[in-house]
């Protein structure tokens, strides 16, 4: 561990503060998002104020020798779940024990998700998540709210939330049938509204209707254990969502946020879709990008459980090395968890039914050593990319940069002073999660933070994690970020659709049958007439049949089922006559 120098009264040279408040990260190497540098760091009152070679620096403040070593922004953690009750149970990590793990992996801040039930107000539900979080948290976070229902209400709700509640971003999902799903109708309508405020539209893409069908299949088959979750969610299920999710945001001109890519198929739409120019960011997970699907066919149940999530990891063994090309070339633009635990008792609820497993996994303290070994020590990725997945990505997109996800005089004192080479071992035994089990159980990872600092205060300490409830702090997210939302303001005005102007039509107009145009309540096809009679529309001349008139009927009735049936005529030349005649 590096060396440690502290003053010896713990005060600064007008003795009323801590010298906690006043730091001096010494002779390490910062990495940013775009650029490497040797510096010394200076922070007081939870800012850097100081960034240089040399510097000069008030008395009272304590030294952390970071020679060797590299000082990064603290990661940013976008998608995760704590204390979410889902599935008849609630997560176990709450807000204190997973942002203390959070805080333990190097991760500084969190965008937690509020998602309630249909019906339920965002504002309401916002508020609830808010009293949850705000006397727990150890580190700063965020707020994504998920929009489960569609009405006049949520879109008024989600302009006060954008406006007075510091949100700028919702998200819908295509899955949870009868749950959290909405229509792709509905779903036009959110993006449409983030759009017009200026926020980040989310998505969890998988095909709901066939997650549905596929599910009753499997049990009805009495495939009812772990494997069959992935099985009812193949991956052209999640592709097809995912292209379908981006077209309708692009009709709204609404930027996308698609959260756990979780397959190559999805990957490579994502990927396709942004080199077409939508504005589209995919996020990978550590899950995804750390293990792999296989582990549903283990034969010990409790193991094979602790590994279902939606979208399932998927078996396809290559696919966290694909996923982490994509994400290591910008294909996709961040990495997150989806941390949303459960322990062995509460995954139990389905034992016999594998559509009753609480989903979710962990990932918030292994995160950053994940993509570290997956990424930068595979030779992936350099370390600027890791500082840009990590962290300084999802502080652009949901407008937190660069007072987040940098390392500048101005920028909060949110930094890691990171050990490339020193190495842990990965168990449920050693972590800081309040669940039962790990997904990397076993996995020996290089990258390790060695102190962690949030808002200037020192919460990983020479190995030691000290942490308080309610160290962090509640942080706004405002609208119209100028990384996502540059060209979508451009071709709000480029793009407008342009009525053509020409001279009215003069010529002749056929006349529009009396019998349309008086039925108030025509057929969504005026081909088709709204009753059988209406085929009929000649009447009969002296009780004998019109030969123009059809006989067509959608219902296969003839015009004369009402007349008795001829007896068989045996005729000796088959129908167009004997070809065997003389001509």
């Amino acid at each position: 561990m590096p060396e440690v120098e502290t003053d010896k009264n713990h005060t600064d040279v007008n003795g009323d503060e801590s010298a906690q408040s006043r730091l001096f990260l010494k002779g390490g190497k910062i990495v940013n998002d775009d650029q490497t540098f040797y510096a010394d760091v200076y922070i007081e009152d939870g800012i850097i104020k100081q960034l240089g070679q040399n510097l000069v620096i008030p008395g009272g403040a304590r030294t952390i020798d970071a020679k060797g070593k590299l000082i990064i922004p603290g990661g940013i953690d976008p998608h995760t779940h704590m204390q979410l009750p889902f599935m008849g149970t609630t997560a176990a990590d709450d807000f204190y024990s997973g942002t203390k793990a959070a805080l333990a992996g190097g991760t500084t801040m969190i965008i937690d998700f509020v998602v309630d039930q249909k019906g339920v107000s965002l504002l309401d539900a916002y508020e609830k998540w808010r009293g949850w979080a705000d006397a727990k948290v150890c580190c700063d976070y965020a707020l994504h709210v998920g929009v489960t229902w569609w009405s006049d209400q949520v879109a008024k709700e989600m302009e006060i939330l954008c406006k007075e509640k510091g949100v700028n971003s919702f998200k819908v999902f295509m899955a949870y049938k009868d749950i959290f799903m909405l229509p792709d109708d509905d779903m036009y309508d959110v993006f449409r509204k983030c759009s017009e405020l200026g926020a980040v539209s989310m998505v969890h893409a998988e095909n709901g209707h066939l997650i549905d069908i596929k599910s009753k299949e499997l049990v009805s088959q009495g495939i009812t254990g772990p494997e069959a979750h992935e099985m009812c969610r193949p991956e052209e299920v999640e592709a097809e969502a995912t292209q379908r999710a981006i077209t309708i945001a692009n009709q709204a001109n609404a930027p996308l946020y698609i959260v756990h890519v979780m397959s190559k198929s999805a990957g490579e739409v994502v990927a396709n879709e942004r080199r077409k120019g939508k504005v589209v960011f995919g996020e990978a997970l550590a899950a995804g990008l750390g293990t792999d699907g296989t582990h549903y066919w283990n034969k010990c149940w409790r193991h094979a459980a602790g590994h279902v999530m939606g979208p399932p990891l998927r078996p396809d063994p290559s696919t966290p090395g694909y996923l982490m090309d994509l994400l290591a070339n910008n294909d996709l633009s961040v990495s997150a968890t989806d941390n949303c635990t459960f322990n062995a008792d509460q995954k139990a609820i389905g034992k016999d039914d594998f559509r009753s497993i609480p989903n979710g996994v962990n990932g918030v303290e292994d995160r950053m050593s994940i993509i570290w070994e997956k990424g930068v020590r595979s030779g992936k990725m350099d370390p600027c990319r890791f500082v840009a997945v990590t962290s300084t990505n999802a502080a652009k997109i949901f407008n937190l940069y660069p007072k987040k996800g940098r390392v500048a005089v101005g920028s909060d004192a949110d930094i890691v002073i990171w050990d490339p080479n020193e190495k842990r071992t990965i168990s449920a035994k050693t972590h800081h999660q309040a669940v039962d089990f790990n997904i990397f159980e076993g996995m020996t990872v290089h990258g390790v933070p060695l102190y962690v600092i949030t808002n200037g205060q020192v919460v990983l300490d020479e190995g030691q994690l000290k942490v308080t409830q309610g160290l962090g702090r509640f942080i706004e997210t405002p609208c119209n970020s100028e990384y996502v939302y540059s060209k979508i303001r451009t071709r709000e005005q480029m793009c407008q659709p342009q009525r053509v102007e020409r001279e009215d039509y003069t010529g002749p107009v056929i006349e529009v049958m009396h019998e349309v145009l008086a039925n108030k309540v025509q057929s969504a096809n005026p081909i088709t007439p709204n009753s059988p009679e209406s085929f009929h529309n000649r009447s009969k001349v002296d009780g004998v049949r019109n030969m123009q008139e059809s006989s067509f009927s959608l219902s296969g009735a003839q015009f004369d089922d009402d007349k008795p049936r001829r007896g068989h005529t045996r005729v000796a030349n088959p129908p167009g006559g004997r070809s065997t005649g003389l001509w």
